[in-house]
This record gives structure tokens, C-alpha cells and sequence, in this order.
């Protein structure tokens, strides 16, 4: 297959993230954890933009060894002076010119002709090539260049020397095919074409960055420029690890491959956005949360059947252990077995099913279902015994200037419904003693345990307890995000193994 060279700005283009700012230290690391991914090129900076730039840039090139290391330059000579000081150490340097072509760019930024553009752009890449073998030129806004005179440029700076020819869409205005048949006109129309590579560098003002890349890609471009989690200018850039699995996940149509690592991406994605501070949204493709999560019972019940039928990727292939069903109120019975089985939690068909239907009460209450609440609900269905009375609704008010007061309603396992309330101490002592009312079992409650199942304010409640009838005590335990409706839950399950005739 074809190569396809990537070329990371990460640490150029992916620090002009409003907000984003990477230190020395930072950028190193960043760098070190490139090169074990596999980009073919890392561009360090911009060492005319600042000392700061410079000495990152130094440090990168002398420090980062197997692969190219770029430092950006205008087409001035200042800065590819620069950038070649910067790159000096480097055991593969490249310097990257750039400048507008468009005429917006050349009217409104550069206040210059057609002919001027094209002089700077070619005497930039001769002093590159002074300094370094490898120059890439990019033609800033190439997408709304007129197209005689972009290939009219791209002609002289290959005959110029640049080993590398960019052609950024600098303000993510194009399209896929038109931006694909950018790449095929100037591939047919300009005759030394194949003495370069030519590359494309996307912004995402459109959300079309991944999709124009490839479309390039398709249309012959042989190198991308990207970056880790799409960082970059505005709405940012192609997102390196998209690009990346599109080109390994459809070798079949583009027929092209990577050197990437992809079992590094995730890793490498969250380095970048634990430096950067920007976190990486839960829906993002491939190293996004929820990217190999499944939610939906059908996709669930699918997934567990044969991992391809909703899953295009594997998980491993970018660095996950495995794929995650998320269990809620969209599940379905496949999924939630599976999750019990991988927490050892068996349980028969009727104890199954009364911990499916607490769970999917539960997913109506709580935003995520964690590990610990499925065996929060297992186990509570675990310990239950016949339910001669089940709690079908309850209110309860407390306060510090009335009395507290609850109100039941249970059904008898004939079918019969009862309701009554009574007062107490506070809600929890009220709402036992209108379920000791209601079944007619006089017990104490001798000794209550509440704790947090799991974290934040809709974390599930467990209450266990123990009341004295008759002499002897006998437990009760509930589960609930509301700790009142967990402990009329526990208090009743003691009554019922009371009225069952089963010890604590």
C-alpha cells in the first residue's frame, strides 16, 4: 500500500487553542509521547513567534530523535533564519514556509500582487533549501485561491526545491468534493507534481476537517496534517486519531496505510488533554468516552452476539481493554446478566428478574449506573425472601417545625392494596411505624445503617437494619437513590421475613 505521511501540529497549530499553552516541559513531552504513537513529522513551533517558541523548538530537535521535526516560518527571511537555528540539532529538520495566496489574503493581509505573492513564496523556499534538504511550502487559504494561479505557485516552488507542497483549506470553507477535486486538478495540471508530496492541512470551522483530509487523501494527497483531539485555530483541525482509523478501518476503499501506533491513541489523547486542560468531549470519535460504549438493549444484546455488528473498530486497536456496556434505562436483559457474570453475581430467573426491574427503576432516577449499584441492587435482591407485602408508593415530611409524617401504600401478594400513615421522631421512624401499622407486626427497630453506594448526589443509598420481634432479631436491608423510600424498603423486607418465618 501507499503511505500516507502524518504530520502532527499539535504543539504549532494545536497550542493556538484559545486557551491552550503548552511550557518547554510540556511540549516534550508531548513530543516524546508522538514519537512512540509514529507520526512521521512533528511540527515543534513557531520559533519567530517568541523566545519561548525558539527555545521549545531547540529543545525538541535535540532532543527527539527518529522522526522530522518542523519549525514554521513566513516567507521572511528573519524567520527561516530562525527556524533553521531552532532546528540546528535535529537529526531530521524541516523547515515549513508559508504564505496567503488567496485574493483576500494577498489584497487585505499581505497588500500585495499576484506576482509579488509568488517571488516571496519562491525565494522563501531557496533560503530554506539554504539551510535544510526538507522544505514544505504551504499556500495559506489555498482553497479560495484562484486555481490557474495556485498551480501556477505550487509549479515554482517544487522547481524552487520544496519537497513537500501544503495545500491548506486555512478557514475550513470547502467542501469534500470539491476540496477532493482540488487535489486531482493539480495533480493532472501541474507537470512536476510528482517530485513532491503534496499535503492538505484542514480546519474544522465547518466540521468537514476529517472529512476534506480524506477526501485528499483519496484524491492523492501523501501526507495529512492533523492534531491529537482536533486541537487547533478556531474550531480547530482534522483530528489526528480520526484520520488515522479511517485510513486503517477502510483500508479496503482508500488502499493507503499509516506507521501510527493506534493502540497508543488513547493514551496519547488524554496526555494532550490533561497538558492542554481541554477536555475531550464524551461523543468524540474514537477517543471520546463514550466511543466504544453501548447504551441501547438492541446494540447491547448485539455487541455480546458478535462485536461487529454495532462495533466497526475494535477497542484494542486504539488502546481500550475492552468495549463498555453502559447499563440504563435503555438495557436490556443480555446486557445486565453479562454485567453480573463479570462481577460474579449469578442469580436464578426469579431473583434475575426482580433485580432487572429494580435496575431499570433505578435508571429513571440515576444519570450512570456503576459497577457498585448493580451489585447494590443484586445483592438486595439476593437477600429477599417471599414478598408477602411489596411497597408500591410512600411520602414523607420532616422538618424542624412540624411533625414528621409518612404516608404507605403496599400491596398484599394476593393483590389487595393497603394504605396508612402514622408520625414519628423524624421520617424514617414514621414511615416504619405506618408499615408496622399497615402489616400488623409489632418490632423495634434496634439498630440502622445507612451508607453511599457510590459518589455525588445521585449516588444509591443502602440501608441496613435490624428490628426485635418476638424476642429475636431479624435483619432487612434496602437499596434507593431517596434513603427514606431505602429504608421503608429495608424495614419492610425485615417484616416479610418475619411473615415468611425466616431467621435473620
Amino acid at each position: 500500500m501507499d503511505k500516507v505521511v502524518i504530520f502532527d501540529t499539535t504543539l504549532r497549530d494545536g497550542e493556538q487553542s484559545p486557551g491552550a499553552s503548552f511550557n518547554i516541559e510540556e511540549k516534550l513531552e508531548i513530543a516524546r509521547a508522538l514519537l512512540l504513537l509514529g507520526v512521521d513529522v512533528i511540527e515543534a513551533g513557531f520559533p519567530a513567534a517568541s523566545d519561548g517558541d525558539f527555545e521549545a523548538v531547540k529543545a525538541i530537535a535535540g532532543v527527539v530523535k527518529g522522526v522530522t521535526v518542523a519549525g514554521l516560518a513566513r516567507a521572511l527571511e528573519p524567520d527561516i533564519e530562525r527556524a533553521a537555528a531552532a532546528l540546528k540539532d535535529a537529526e531530521r529538520p524541516r523547515i515549513h514556509v508559508f504564505i496567503g495566496t488567496s485574493p483576500l489574503h494577498r489584497q487585505h493581509q499581505l497588500n500585495k500582487t499576484r506576482e509579488q505573492v509568488l517571488g516571496l513564496a519562491v525565494e522563501a523556499v531557496k533560503l530554506a533549501r539554504s539551510f535544510v534538504r526538507d522544505v514544505e511550502f504551504s499556500a495559506m487559504d489555498a482553497s479560495r485561491t484562484e486555481s490557474d494561479y495556485l498551480c501556477e505557485v505550487v509549479q515554482a516552488v517544487i522547481e524552487a526545491g520544496a519537497t513537500t507542497v501544503n495545500i491548506p483549506d486555512t478557514v475550513g470553507y470547502a467542501i469534500p468534493g470539491e476540496f477532493g477535486a482540488l487535489i486531482a486538478m493539480l495533480k493532472a495540471k501541474v507537470p512536476n507534481i510528482g517530485q513532491t508530496i503534496l499535503s492538505v492541512h484542514c480546519h474544522n470551522d465547518l466540521g468537514l476537517a476529517t472529512a476534506n483530509s480524506l477526501a485528499a487523501v483519496q484524491a492523492g494527497a501523501r501526507q495529512v496534517e492533523c492534531a491529537v483531539n482536533g486541537l487547533g485555530e478556531r474550531a480547530g483541525n482534522a483530528s489526528l486519531e480520526e484520520v488515522v482509523m479511517a485510513i486503517k478501518t477502510r483500508s479496503d476503499y482508500f488502499g493507503v496505510e499509516t506507521r501510527v501506533n493506534t493502540k497508543r491513541l488513547i493514551a496519547t489523547s488524554r496526555l494532550v488533554s490533561d497538558i492542554s486542560g481541554f477536555a475531550v468531549q464524551k461523543n468524540k470519535a474514537v477517543v471520546g468516552e463514550n466511543a466504544f460504549a453501548h447504551a441501547s438493549g438492541v446494540h447491547q444484546d448485539g455487541v455480546l452476539k458478535e462485536r461487529t455488528t454495532f462495533e466497526i473498530m475494535r477497542p484494542e486497536d486504539v488502546g481500550l481493554a475492552k468495549s463498555q456496556l453502559v447499563l440504563g434505562k435503555l438495557s436490556g436483559r443480555h446486557a445486565f446478566r453479562q454485567k453480573l457474570r463479570e462481577l460474579g453475581i449469578e442469580l436464578d430467573e426469579i431473583r434475575f428478574n426482580q433485580a432487572f426491574k429494580r435496575l431499570k427503576d433505578l435508571a429513571d432516577r440515576k444519570r450512570e449506573i456503576l459497577d457498585e449499584d448493580v451489585v447494590a441492587v443484586a445483592m438486595d435482591t439476593l437477600g429477599k425472601v417471599r414478598a408477602v407485602y411489596t411497597l408500591e408508593s410512600f411520602s414523607a415530611t420532616a422538618g424542624n417545625s412540624g411533625l414528621p409524617t409518612a404516608a404507605v401504600r403496599l400491596k398484599k401478594e394476593d393483590g389487595t392494596v393497603c394504605e396508612d400513615a402514622a408520625t414519628g421522631d423524624g421520617p424514617v421512624d414514621a414511615i416504619c411505624r405506618a408499615v408496622g401499622k399497615l402489616t400488623g407486626v409489632a418490632a423495634s427497630l434496634r439498630d440502622y445503617q445507612l451508607r453511599a453506594v457510590t459518589g455525588g448526589t445521585d449516588a444509591v443509598g443502602e440501608v441496613v437494619l435490624h428490628v426485635e420481634h418476638s424476642g429475636r432479631l431479624v435483619s432487612g436491608r434496602g437499596t434507593s437513590t431517596d434513603i427514606i423510600e431505602a429504608s421503608a424498603r429495608a424495614y419492610l423486607d425485615a417484616i416479610n421475613r418475619i411473615l415468611s418465618g425466616v431467621s435473620a
